[in-house]
């Protein structure tokens, strides 16, 4: 149990199966110094978008963090000083002042493999190579996210 963390991942086992539910904090744009002050440095997810000329939120990145935590991660997915994948600096760049993330925090390795599991095989079947944890047979998942904005 993660304590005070409004943004959580938690998971549950029914038989052979995971059902997960993943709880988002809401849409911010990228600003290195709020990240800072309101992400906390926990295990989770991220999700990185950039705004088009249109309006539309873009995923372009997901990104799961055990180590340095979510905050770190996120600083450096929306830092083009801090970023080295030449396709995220790219894009970074293009759209810099229209970055924008979500986090979910999880203490549970496992549980965040098979959450990333679910969403790679969502988002690219079979086009990424991301394992789950082994435990499960089939894995379920449900969002929560006051915006309205879910994968599932």
């Amino acid at each position: 149990m993660l304590g005070a963390v409004d943004y959580e991942i938690r998971g549950e086992a029914y038989r052979d199966d995971g059902y997960f539910t993943v709880r988002w904090s809401p849409i911010a744009k990228a600003d290195k110094y709020a990240i800072g002050r309101s992400v906390p440095a926990m295990g989770g997810i991220a999700e990185i978008y950039y705004m088009d000329d249109k309006n539309k939120l873009n995923l372009f990145c997901l990104q799961r963090s055990w180590y340095g935590g979510v905050r770190s991660m996120i600083r450096e997915r929306c830092d083009p000083d801090l970023e080295k994948d030449e396709y995220r600096l790219k894009t970074l760049e293009k759209y810099k002042d229209r970055i924008y993330y979500r986090y979910s925090c999880c203490d549970s390795a496992m549980d965040l493999a098979d959450v990333m599991f679910f969403f790679t095989e969502t988002y690219s079947p079979g086009v990424l190579n991301v394992d789950h944890s082994g435990r499960y047979d089939r894995i379920f998942l449900k969002e929560i996210d006051g915006q309205k904005i879910t994968t599932t």
